[in-house]
């Protein structure tokens, strides 16, 4: 862990004032039942840095406007936060798809490997993950303990304070997944519910515990929590509410903060894709790769740097060898002569591939080029996710289409048995360049 070990606040009173807050770059794991304030109390979490101009990372599976709604309950504007890149959601769907699939475990562990991804990306200063109980239905647990425990070290390293919130365990196997995700982190939050049947208050809660793993000498702390308007979780006599004040709002009109403009925010354009919403004017302050959500986008992180995308298509064609399963690459590139006449740009390209990708596709941005790693067992499934670029091009005029599709170059390599190293493969598209695009074809012939 690197730079000094200090206290911070939590967010959550029963913590400031039992253990003095949480210490920096420590990592935390939250367990309760749906309906006990787990999430609430997540936000309150990331609340407390947002007030301090710290950037944090939100991975969720929430809908936006629930997520809008839970905040606003405790008089967090987050999308006010969103709009200053002080909070930044990623926006991931559960992998129900995976559990039956043969190597379940792998994508799983992939799931782990993103978050390092967007962690480097972003250099947040807090990470909290709601929740993360989908992705952690790991069939082999000493694999679980190492995705996880390699996750946290790089976290940990960078000197970020986590967050990671989890189900309660409803088998003994649940229950030993939990036990690996306990036992590495610095200190565990419990959460749970008031019996149903207990005295009706004018606020639900139930009981919290503290139980630190290491640091934290003040030991476990047991309280009795309100889940309040306002505040959110709290311990103790509920102080008194008349009205909810808004404590700290952002101001976002030009009259509250004068002799100053607004900044320009990123504009967004609705598109019938898995992302639900690109980006068409980047705010300076983003990292080039990533389209983050601003209001109700949706973020999965399946771009890769050069090397970790070779590690992983060395995986694959590994995974083939033993078990057969079929993979292609996919190189897209651009003419120049699209740019230079203004169809399109190597930018809007990228979106266009984004757009059409899912979360199981792997993408990489190698010079020119744009990769992207496909498990798909026939190739007319390729054929239909290169087509998809069409329906996220920058206009969807028809004559438009026929004109930029004509300078978008594909080619689609099929997984061998006389494949033996990602290199190869890669070497594979770099002979085709120097033959003038040799076995490359138009986005035009294949989409009518």
């Amino acid at each position: 862990m690197t730079g000094s070990i200090k206290l911070i606040p939590f967010g959550f009173n029963f913590i400031e004032n039992s253990w003095g807050g949480i210490y920096q770059g420590g990592s935390y794991l939250m367990i309760g039942p749906k309906k006990s304030g787990r999430t609430l109390l997540g936000l309150q979490f990331l609340h407390s840095a947002a007030k301090n101009q710290e950037v944090s990372l939100l991975f969720t599976n929430m809908r936006p406007r629930d997520l809008m709604i839970q905040s606003a309950s405790i008089n967090f504007d987050i999308q006010a936060y969103m709009s200053k890149n002080l909070v930044i959601v990623v926006r991931i769907s559960p992998p129900n798809y995976l559990y039956d699939a043969y190597n379940a475990d792998d994508y799983l562990m992939e799931y782990f490997n993103d978050i390092v991804t967007v962690v480097n990306q972003y250099k947040p200063k807090r990470l909290m993950f709601d929740e993360i109980t989908p992705y952690i239905g790991f069939r082999n647990l000493d694999l679980l303990k190492d995705s996880y425990l390699h996750t946290l070290e790089v976290i940990e390293d960078k000197n970020i304070t986590s967050l990671f919130i989890v189900g309660e365990p409803a088998t003994p196997k649940a229950q030993s997944i939990v036990d690996i995700l306990a036992s590495y982190v610095t200190g565990v939050v419990t959460l749970k519910k008031s019996d149903s049947d207990g005295e009706m208050t004018n606020f639900q809660g139930g009981k919290v515990l503290i139980a630190p793993n290491i640091g934290h000498p003040q030991g476990r702390f047991q309280g009795e929590y309100s889940i309040m308007p306002v505040h959110g979780l709290f311990v103790g006599e509920p102080p008194i509410i008349d009205k909810p004040v808004d404590i700290d709002r952002i101001p976002t009109k030009v009259d509250e903060v004068p002799d100053k403009k607004p900044a320009e925010k990123p504009t967004f354009i609705k598109k019938n894709n898995d992302t639900g919403l690109t980006n068409s004017q980047r705010p300076p302050v983003m990292p080039a790769k990533f389209e983050v959500e601003q209001k109700d986008s949706l973020l999965f992180s399946n771009i890769y740097e050069y090397n970790d995308f070779l590690l992983l298509l060395s995986n694959q064609i590994a995974l083939y060898k033993s078990t057969g399963q079929k993979f292609y690459l996919i190189s897209i590139k651009l003419d120049p002569a699209a740019t230079v006449k203004g169809f399109l740009n190597y930018s809007q390209l990228q979106q266009a591939v984004k757009g059409s990708t899912s979360k199981r596709d792997k993408i990489c941005i190698m010079e020119d080029k744009i990769l992207i790693l496909t498990v798909k067992p026939a190739f007319d499934e390729v054929l239909n996710l290169v087509r998809g670029m069409k329906s996220n091009l920058p206009s969807s005029d028809k004559e438009y289409l026929n004109a930029a599709t004509e300078y978008v170059l594909f080619m689609a390599i099929e997984i061998t048995n006389n494949v033996d190293t990602s290199e190869a493969m890669i070497a594979y598209i770099h002979q085709s360049d120097i033959n003038m695009g040799q076995n490359y074809q138009t986005l035009a012939r294949i989409s009518g």
